[in-house]
């Protein structure tokens, strides 16, 4: 089992900018591809980001592209999401998931393939 906790979320206006973190604990954080996704309100969930197990490689939904940037710390059995020129349609409650990968270098973008999943943390940004 691998129980993460997100925090960092809040209400913030357009053009702000915000600093999601989520912590992991249980079996070990290096076995694990990290992933941000987000569920606005009557919408699905959607892929944000992720992370390989080694942070080498990354990617990103073409929506945050050059606003959002996906990191993690294993050291801290951490991952953040650094969320930049913020705008009103990233209004939505933020989930960070694991993903056990045989390989370091690989991740996913598919919601199913995750096998954990934190409660998530809102974020609300008001025009």
């Amino acid at each position: 089992q691998v129980q993460l906790v997100e925090s960092g979320g809040g209400l913030v206006q357009a053009g702000d900018s915000l600093r999601l973190s989520c912590a992991a604990s249980g079996r070990p954080f290096s076995m694990y591809a990290m992933g941000w996704f987000r569920r606005a309100p009557g919408k699905e969930r959607e892929f944000v980001s992720a992370i390989s197990r080694s942070g080498d490689n990354t990617g990103r939904a073409d929506s945050v592209k050059g606003r959002f940037t996906i990191s993690r710390d294993n050291a801290k059995s951490t991952v953040y999401l650094e969320m930049n020129s913020l705008k009103p349609e990233d209004t939505a409650v933020y989930f960070c998931a694991a993903d056990f990968r045989s390989y370091s270098y690989d991740y996913s973008r598919n919601v199913e393939e995750y096998d954990y999943w934190g409660q998530g943390t809102q974020v609300t940004v008001s025009s």
